[in-house]
């Protein structure tokens, strides 16, 4: 189990959660699976897993709370299961600092594409050379735009000088708007680039994670180009 990459799955749907775990150990993960949220918290405590994957309506403690106590101890990638793509629960999950989500039914195959790529960005989530080339005041690999200080060599962030604690999803959508600050970024220019969605995808998940980025280095920082997408200004 040491060398596999461990999924903590919480499902209170007995035939979707051994089907889904069969899946997903065929792939080559190990996965620990759990029926409600507070037996899958205990399991993300004694566990430490690589990823968290969540169903949002399960027992004892629903999806989302779940997630914001993963979140709040953790900046383990978590991928939300929701049973419809335009329900609420959708972005109250990204607002509790889920990384993405995937809607059921979900093919295995999808499933497992979207996990590896949530940990390809996890495992990349290091100095972009773009930003060699950012219109910013620079020294070293520090980007600066203000009060805000961006390493990105070190993958630190300070804002007045104090350090802003960025989960990696946030920390791969601030290199790219400040590798090109001042520039226009569509939001599936986004999906493509952080969330390495070589095929479509729901552009809230970009929304819910600019307003969350805002919210820790400054509500202005990122400007809203209305039918466009967004910008960081230079």
């Amino acid at each position: 189990m040491a060398d596999q990459t461990h999924v903590l799955f919480v499902e209170d749907d007995d035939v979707i959660r051994e089907a889904t775990q069969l899946a997903l150990e065929r792939d080559g993960f190990a996965v620990t699976a759990m029926p409600d949220g507070l037996s899958g918290l205990e399991a993300f405590r004694t566990n430490r897993p690589d990823i968290a994957l969540l169903d949002v309506m399960v027992p004892g403690l629903d999806g989302v709370s779940l997630c914001r106590r993963i979140r709040d101890e953790s900046t383990v990638p978590v991928i939300m299961l929701s049973a419809r793509a335009d329900s609420i629960d959708v972005v109250l999950g990204l607002e509790a600092g889920a990384d993405d989500y995937v809607t059921k039914p979900f093919d295995g195959a999808v499933l497992v594409a979207r996990i590896r790529a949530v940990l390809r960005r996890f495992g990349h989530a290091g100095r972009d050379d773009r930003a060699d080339d950012a219109g910013s005041a620079a020294t070293g690999g520090v980007l600066a735009f203000g009060d805000l200080e961006v390493d990105t060599e070190g993958m630190e962030v300070r804002r007045s000088g104090e350090p802003v604690a960025l989960t990696p999803t946030e920390m791969r959508l601030l290199l790219e708007f400040s590798s090109t600050p001042g520039t226009v970024l569509s939001r599936d220019k986004l999906l493509e680039r952080v969330w390495d969605y070589g095929w479509g995808g729901d552009t809230r998940v970009v929304d819910v994670h600019v307003q969350r980025l805002r919210q820790k280095i400054g509500q202005d920082r990122i400007e809203t180009v209305r039918g466009f997408g967004y910008k960081l200004k230079a």
